[in-house]
C-alpha cells in the first residue's frame, strides 16, 4: 500500500458536491420542576458555511466542543439542524422527505470515531458490512455475501472472518469492518468523525493510508473531522477551523498550515509538540504569546 502523499493537489474544479450555507444547530437549557421552559441555547454549530467538491478532502479541526462532529452529523441529517441549507448533489437536504432522504444516504455514509461502540458486537462482521445492502434491498442472499467479501478484501482485511465477532478484533481491524461497511452502497461522501483518534499512532497511519487509497480508487470526497493537526494536513485539501461553533479560518491546506491568519489558528499550531527539546523554550513563549492574544480578542 502507498503512504501517505502529503503533496497539495491541483484545486478542485467543477460543482461542489456539498455545499453547506449558515449551518446552526442550537441546543435548548431546559430549566424548571414541574414546567420545562427554555432558557438559553447552547450554540453548537452557529452560521457555518463551506463546499465540498468531489474527491476532495475538506479537513475540519478544532478542540474538542467546537461543534466539529455536530456539523458533520447535521450534513448527514442525523441531527436536525436550527437553520441554514445542506445541499447534495444539488438536492436540498434539510427539507427532504424521509423517503427521499433514506434514498439519498445510498451516496453518503460515515465512519463513527469509536470502531468499539460502533460495530454491533451481537452481530458477525458479515451481517455487520452487509446491514446498508440488505436495508437498501440490493442484490440477493448470495450476491450480498460475495459483495461484503470484495469490500472487506478491499480494506485489507480477511474475507474469511465475516462469521467472526467484533470482540475477536483490534482497534484498527474494526476500524477497517466500519469503513467496509461504509463503503458498501458505494458512496460518494463518507463524513470521517475523528476516525483515527481511538487508535494507536503506528495504526492511524495505516488507515490514513488506507483512506488516501480509497479515495484514489473509488473518487470518494471526505468530511475528515479532528482535532489532530498533523492528522488532518496529511488528509486534507483544504481546511476549515472551528472555534465555539463558527469558522474562523478556511482555505487551502497548505496555506492555513504555512500562514495562519486567525490567532485562534496560531494557538492551535502553537499547541502541537515539537520533537526538539532545544526548541521547547521557543515554542512555551509562542504559546504565551498566542493565549494572551486570544484573552484580549474575547
Amino acid at each position: 500500500m502507498s503512504t501517505v502523499d502529503q503533496t497539495p493537489q491541483d484545486p478542485p474544479r467543477g460543482e461542489p458536491l456539498l455545499v453547506v450555507r449558515n449551518l446552526k444547530k442550537y441546543f435548548p437549557i431546559k430549566k424548571g420542576i414541574l414546567v420545562d421552559r427554555t432558557v438559553d441555547y447552547v450554540k453548537a454549530v452557529d452560521d457555518v458555511s463551506f463546499d465540498i467538491y468531489p474527491s476532495q478532502t475538506l479537513g475540519l479541526v478544532g478542540e474538542s466542543g467546537s461543534g466539529k462532529s455536530t456539523s458533520g452529523y447535521c450534513v448527514l441529517q442525523l441531527l436536525k439542524p436550527t437553520d441554514g441549507s445542506v445541499k447534495f448533489l444539488g438536492e436540498e437536504l434539510t427539507t427532504m422527505k424521509k423517503e427521499g432522504l433514506r434514498q439519498m444516504r445510498r451516496e453518503m455514509q460515515i465512519v463513527f470515531q469509536d470502531p468499539y461502540a460502533s460495530l454491533n458486537p451481537r452481530m458477525t462482521v458479515g451481517n455487520i458490512v452487509a446491514e446498508p445492502l440488505l436495508v437498501h434491498k440490493v442484490g440477493d442472499k448470495k450476491r450480498r455475501r460475495k459483495t461484503v467479501e470484495e469490500l472487506l478484501e478491499v480494506v485489507g482485511f480477511n474475507p474469511d472472518f465475516v462469521n467472526r465477532y467484533p470482540h475477536e478484533f483490534s482497534g484498527g481491524q474494526r476500524q477497517r469492518i466500519g469503513i467496509a461497511r461504509a463503503l458498501a452502497l458505494n458512496p460518494r461522501l463518507i463524513v470521517c468523525d475523528e476516525p483515527v483518534s481511538a487508535l494507536d499512532v503506528s495504526i492511524q497511519a495505516q488507515i490514513l493510508n488506507l483512506l488516501k487509497d480509497l479515495q484514489s480508487e473509488f473518487g470518494l470526497a471526505y468530511l475528515f473531522v479532528a482535532h489532530d493537526l498533523a492528522v488532518v494536513r496529511t488528509m486534507s485539501d483544504d481546511i476549515a477551523v472551528m472555534n465555539k461553533g463558527q469558522i474562523v479560518e478556511q482555505g487551502p491546506a497548505e496555506q492555513v498550515y504555512s500562514s495562519p491568519r486567525d490567532e485562534y489558528t496560531k494557538a492551535l499550531l502553537a499547541a502541537v509538540p515539537v520533537p526538539d527539546p532545544h526548541r521547547m523554550r521557543d515554542r512555551k513563549e509562542e504559546r504565551r504569546k498566542h493565549k494572551h492574544a486570544l484573552a484580549e480578542s474575547i
